[in-house]
């Protein structure tokens, strides 16, 4: 399946939002999820089934000064 992530489209096996996060190497606990243009609390993440043509959008915090 084909989904737009970050603003490319990338092919998924998984089916879940939170399966496709660990499946592209990002670490759950320092993102935070959009899909559709909708944010995902973390709680709901094993339950978010993605479709094909999705768009998601996952953000990292980074700090710093």
């Amino acid at each position: 399946m084909h989904i737009i992530l970050n603003g490319e489209q990338t092919a998924i096996s998984s089916q879940s939002l939170h399966a496709m996060i660990v499946e592209k190497g990002f670490d759950p606990d320092t993102v935070i999820a959009e899909v559709n243009f909708q944010l995902i609390k973390k709680n709901d993440w094993e339950q978010t089934t993605l479709n094909e043509g999705d768009t998601v959008e996952l953000l990292s915090f980074v700090g710093g000064g």
